[in-house]
């Protein structure tokens, strides 16, 4: 495993130190067992069988085949029903993986970040991005599954069975986290939270994908769209119509559409997220206002405005401002300003690593009157481009062995994450965490009218579900 992948995986294990210290007398427990085999699984895998039949297969329809258009409201409400009987080990299980993925989120971002100018935004997924990866390792044989899960973050021991991650657990726990973000009120509420996943598979004409592989994506996404096309004799107009194709099923526009599809390509795997939240007790304020780019340069933008008591802290070592404002009961927005908006960079370096959610404990409640760009954030990302950035361009490459996937010898192409991100306002409620609706001279002004950073909270997993930087509100990330 390349040292980048290494470290990542080093990192997490620290925080799990006190975890094989406390067991020094005890019986061996994996510090990650919830996600790895059970005893009993392996006693089953291994146990002498006759030879099985081989995976059933299909091959993907044209991509002009006829397909509904997505419900969002009952992506949503699937979502919810799935945390509604959840059991201790099920929330402990996505507690573990919401550690990994902020890991992965925060290494990722950094990649993701340097490739941007300061004066461009970026937004990233940090469960997409994991679920991405545990896509292609629940695809994938060795030595690729390894690389995999040393990647993840889950040490692979003495290889031994018990000791392999198990793909599934770690989807089904990712739903979790999903469903734990857009939960409040329950399945058939007014939604203020709305998030969705669809999974685009675009093959080459005539390759066959294992069912298995994609019916084991359902966790992570129950629309998974399988598609064949030609992307090799023009592959400029291969991208026009997967681009046509997933805005006609989803209705979304994202930013970056896909380009540059390689003609050697016989597999494209396309992730979409769409999120969309109200800020409760908020109100779109009459006219445009100004959001200052730089120091010399505005532009137009919505605003909304609400007052509330919000947790708050002022850091005056790091020169930055964090604001806490709820979204639902789960779920948190994190705004965080540099105090000289020239520091912005300075301020992201210190801000999205491990030591993030640390930072919560400093915030208190105080009145504010909060004003912020209505947000329409688009970004798009090739993985492939970031896994070269960490020093592994092979990990999906020509070498992979993704037998799981399918018996011919696949090329990756592209694996895009594309993101949607919408901030609202909702003026049903008051934006109150703990106190009534403050008044009166002791109510602190903030507003983010110059550029900054963002973060989605769900509190029970403590997942990190979006980190984005707003530089220009009108802008594609």
């Amino acid at each position: 495993m390349a040292p980048a992948g290494l470290s990542l995986g080093a990192s997490v294990l620290c925080l799990l130190a006190w975890a094989l210290l406390a067991t020094a007398d005890r019986v061996y427990i994996h510090p990650f067992h919830l996600l790895v085999y059970s005893k009993s699984s392996c006693d089953q895998l291994e146990k002498p069988s006759a030879a099985s039949p081989p995976d059933p297969t299909f091959t993907p329809v044209p991509i002009q085949a006829k397909s509904s258009a997505m419900d969002e409201q009952a992506l949503r409400e699937q979502l919810v029903r799935a945390t509604r009987e959840l059991e201790a080990e099920d929330r402990l299980r996505a507690v573990n993986v919401g550690m990994l993925l902020n890991f992965m989120g925060f290494h990722m971002y950094k990649m993701l970040s340097e490739t941007r100018s300061a004066a461009s935004g970026a937004v990233l997924s940090p469960v997409a991005l994991f679920g991405t990866l545990t896509s292609f390792y629940l695809g994938a044989l060795d030595p690729t599954a390894s690389r995999l899960q040393a990647f993840l973050g889950v040490p692979g021991e003495d290889q031994g069975c018990t000791s392999r991650l198990d793909g599934h657990k770690v989807l089904s726990a990712l739903q979790t986290i999903q469903g734990l973000l857009v939960a409040q009120g329950g399945a058939g509420s007014r939604a203020r939270l709305l998030l969705s996943t669809v999974v685009g598979l675009f093959t080459a004409p005539g390759l066959r994908l294992k069912q298995p592989f994609v019916q084991g994506l359902s966790s992570i996404t129950p629309v998974t769209l399988s598609r064949s096309l030609d992307l090799s004799t023009d592959p400029d107009l291969a991208a026009e119509k997967i681009n046509r194709f997933m805005q006609a099923v989803t209705g979304w526009e994202m930013g970056r559409p896909l380009t540059g599809v390689s003609p050697d390509s016989t597999l494209l795997f396309n992730a979409y997220v769409h999120f969309q939240g109200k800020m409760k007790g908020f109100s779109l304020l009459p006219g445009l206002q100004e959001f200052w780019v730089d120091n010399t340069t505005s532009v137009s933008v919505p605003m909304l405005s609400g007052i509330g008591t919000f947790h708050y802290w002022s850091d005056t070592q790091n020169n930055l401002s964090v604001t806490r404002v709820p979204l639902s009961a789960n779920a948190c927005l994190l705004l965080i300003q540099p105090h000289c908006a020239p520091d912005l960079r300075q301020v992201e370096a210190v801000t999205f690593q491990h030591t993030f959610l640390t930072w919560m404990k400093n915030l208190s409640p105080r009145a504010i009157r909060l004003t912020v760009p209505q947000l329409t954030l688009k970004g798009s990302y090739d993985l492939q481009d970031l896994l070269a950035q960490t020093k592994l361009p092979t990990l999906l490459g020509a070498e992979a062995n993704l037998g799981k996937i399918s018996d011919a010898s696949l090329r990756v192409g592209k694996v895009l994450n594309s993101v949607l991100f919408e901030l609202k306002a909702d003026e049903g409620e008051q934006p109150t965490e703990s106190a009534p609706q403050p008044a009166g001279p002791e109510v602190l002004e903030v507003t983010l009218n110059s550029p900054f950073l963002l973060a989605v909270l769900e509190r029970d997993s403590a997942a990190l579900h979006f980190l984005g930087r707003v530089s220009n509100p009108l802008s594609a990330a």
